[in-house]
């Protein structure tokens, strides 16, 4: 076999060798790369609202580096940026699983707030941002869950430093979910089922005692008790309704964008800078 044939026919074997070499070197370098170098670059990348940017860093971290010195502040890291970055389910599972793995963490309240406030944010949509939507009319469930869970972060940590965020969105929520119990009370008045609208309004008045809809309730009760024939329940509760006015008028529209938009940026922020200057 001649010479220059020889070496054609090695060409190929060397391309491959050489392309291992190469790929070899790459991985060597991506993976003996230090945490921190991610770490830094996933905090400026936050500092400039880069949040798919910062869960990419992160997310190094979490598979290179999983019992490394930023591991844990990173897993916390990325509840946050997943939020931020309206990714909410992916911030609700990330929060579950930093409180499965770290239940005695100094900072687990934090875990438990964003858990709360990812379900909050569940019940919007892009259209929802889009239009103007009254999210009371929609479906609640996960405004029922986040008051579930909010509720519960604060009876583990009523002293912590987020208390006061999770009591005004429990208020909001409180006030979200009356709102969305009497939208299908009305709906039963206009049908005339009557029993049916009772039992709903009934419902807000005997578990959700604190909302800003117990008027709008009692009007509903009032309405179905005169129209069943029910004189002396009709007069009782106008005499409830007398003590029970109307809340101002800036506070009767529930489930406005601007309030869930509130809740969705600023408050977690906030608790983010809080947390971070532990």
């Amino acid at each position: 076999m001649s010479r220059n044939l020889r070496n054609i026919l090695l060409l190929p074997v060397f391309f491959a060798f050489a392309f291992s070499i190469s790929s070899c070197s790459k991985d060597e370098v991506e993976i003996e790369r230090p945490e921190k170098v991610y770490y830094d670059q996933a905090q400026r990348r936050i500092k400039v609202n880069n949040y798919f940017g910062a869960i990419e860093s992160l997310q190094r971290i979490e598979t290179q580096y999983p019992f490394g010195k930023f591991a844990e502040q990173a897993q916390i890291d990325l509840v946050y940026c997943y939020f931020m970055n309206s990714e909410t389910e992916a911030a609700h599972s990330s929060a579950e699983r930093f409180i499965r793995l770290h239940p005695r963490h100094p900072n687990i309240d934090y875990a438990y707030f964003m858990k709360g406030l990812s379900s909050y944010t569940r019940d919007t949509g892009l259209l929802a941002r889009l239009t103007d939507t009254d999210l009371s009319a929609r479906d609640v469930s996960g405004a029922k869950l986040a008051f579930s869970e909010l509720t519960e972060f604060l009876t583990r940590f009523p002293e912590s430093q987020y208390a006061p965020y999770a009591q005004q969105r429990l208020i909001y929520l409180r006030n979200l979910v009356a709102s969305n119990e009497l939208a299908a009370a009305d709906y039963y008045v206009t049908r005339k089922a009557y029993v049916a609208a009772i039992r709903r309004a009934s419902y807000v008045l005997e578990n959700i005692p604190n909302s800003d809809q117990n008027h709008r309730a009692l009007q509903i009760l009032k309405t179905s008790y005169q129209e069943l024939g029910y004189e002396e329940l009709m007069k009782d509760t106008e005499k409830l309704l007398a003590l029970n006015p109307p809340p101002p008028e800036k506070d009767n529209k529930r489930g406005s964008l601007a309030d869930l938009d509130l809740g969705s940026l600023i408050l977690p922020a906030v608790a983010y800078a809080a947390f971070t200057s532990n």
